[in-house]
This record gives C-alpha cells, sequence and structure tokens, in this order.
C-alpha cells in the first residue's frame, strides 16, 4: 500500500474513530456473525490479512446480464450527478476533501441505510470522484454497500459473484496514543497496512481492535467502455488499487 492510504488510515484512527462514523450502522454491531470475523470459508484473504473478498463463482446463465442491468442502472443514476454539487445538495457528503486522494468518496448516508435491508441499483451508497485541476470534480463510478453480515448468497443475489467481487476491510488494531507513528512505513505494526491481524496481537500491543471495517461494498464503473474494467479491482491507470477506499465513511466498524 502506498503513503496515501497509511495517511488516510492514520486519519480515519486520528480524528473518526473517537468521534465515531455519524452513528448511522449501529444496529450492525448487534447482528453481525462474530464466526465471520475469521473469514467465510474458501474467500481470498489479502493485504497482509486486512482485506476479505467474496469467492469468485463460476458464470451461470442470466449473470452477465443481471450486472449489466445493474450497471445501467447506476450509468443512469449518475448522470444526474456529473456535476459534482447537484450531489452535494441532494445529500451527498464528500469524506476528507483537503486529503489528497486517488478518488473521493461522495456518500449518502440514508442511502447506506437502506441498502442494509434491500437492494436499490438507482441509489449508490457513494458517488466516487476524481480531483481535477480546476478544483473541481470528475464523476468516475458508485459504489453499493451491504451490512456487514450479509451472507455471500445475499450478495451475490445483487450482483451476480461471478461477475462481480465484494470486500471488507477487516482485522484493524488501532493504535494507542504515543504509537501513532506505527500506521506509517515498511514496519507499519497497526491500520490496514500494519502486520497485526488478530485481536489477541493487538491487545498485545495495547490496541483497539475492530475485526471489520465498514461493511461489504463493491465499486462499479459504468462508463468503462472496456466490459473488463466495469466492475474492476485491479490498479488504475496512476497505480492505486481500485479497492484503496479505507477512509470511506458509509459503513460501521466493530
Amino acid at each position: 500500500m502506498n503513503r496515501l492510504l497509511s495517511v488516510r488510515s492514520y486519519l480515519l484512527c486520528a480524528v473518526i474513530l473517537p468521534a465515531g462514523l455519524s452513528g448511522i450502522l449501529d444496529a450492525q454491531q448487534a447482528s453481525a456473525d462474530p464466526a465471520q470475523a475469521a473469514g467465510i470459508p474458501g474467500a481470498y484473504m489479502g493485504r497482509m490479512g486486512h482485506m476479505h473478498m467474496t469467492t469468485q463463482r463460476p458464470v451461470q446463465a442470466g449473470d452477465q446480464a443481471k450486472a449489466d442491468a445493474v450497471a445501467a442502472d447506476a450509468k443512469a443514476a449518475m448522470a444526474h450527478y456529473v456535476d459534482y454539487r447537484k450531489a452535494l445538495a441532494d445529500g451527498y457528503q464528500i469524506f476528507l476533501p483537503d486529503v489528497p486522494q486517488p478518488q473521493y468518496h461522495f456518500t449518502n448516508y440514508e442511502y447506506g441505510r437502506e441498502a442494509w435491508s434491500h437492494f436499490d441499483p438507482t441509489k449508490p451508497t457513494s458517488l466516487l470522484y476524481k480531483k481535477t485541476p480546476d478544483g473541481g470534480y470528475k464523476l468516475i463510478g458508485a459504489m453499493y454497500t451491504d451490512r456487514v453480515d450479509a451472507t455471500e448468497d445475499e450478495l451475490n443475489e445483487r450482483i451476480p459473484l461471478s461477475i462481480a467481487q465484494w470486500h471488507q476491510h477487516i482485522n484493524f488494531c488501532k493504535a494507542p496514543p504515543d504509537h501513532k507513528s506505527e500506521y506509517f512505513g515498511p514496519r507499519a505494526k497497526f491500520g490496514l497496512e500494519g502486520s497485526i491481524t488478530t485481536k489477541d496481537a493487538c491487545d498485545a500491543a495495547g490496541g483497539e481492535f475492530h475485526p471489520h471495517f465498514f461493511g461489504w461494498m463493491v465499486h462499479v464503473y459504468p462508463f468503462e467502455t472496456d466490459p473488463k474494467k466495469v466492475w474492476s479491482i485491479d490498479d488504475d491507470d496512476q497505480g492505486h488499487d481500485n479497492m484503496d477506499h479505507s477512509a470511506m465513511p458509509g459503513m460501521k466498524i466493530n
């Protein structure tokens, strides 16, 4: 992970965690399945134990058409927000607008709440923008979310797992106040790039362990002309991982 993600992880720990995340998903912690903290069997665990992804399934009849329909709905919904100011006017909020990021999440907390119980592809939890040289924002994609304890079958009903892979950020150890420098660098211990990935290790280091960092999330880039990039999780053309959005505020840390 890059220095940018380190800064964002630090800011999240130092500023947002003590204050909470707007309290929009307080019910998640009570409902979450503790077994999921260890990961669903067979799912890919990457990023040194801080990323949990859904298992890619074989393509079934109708999967591509279903995913294409979601992307089309996303594209139609996003058309209204090409001008980022309209997104702000409609209740989307920019997360950390003054911190340089590969892409900025404009999050609608009401849509995030609604996504716990049902899926409406015309109401993405977040809109994804890139900063432009003139200080504005260019719309590039959208993000859908689901509650932290949603099963892979439920996620598959929303968007086929043969086409898109959902992911969670997991095993976050918040550093003690006098160890915040250890969020950074090749020997980082804390945060989403740290070496600590278990509660026991976090407790031993004096940290505060969070098995899940937000809930399930998936990006869609419906303006892409290459079908392989519409649901891409690979690095973008500037070397940034499309899932590097650990600072996104739309889901509960628990």
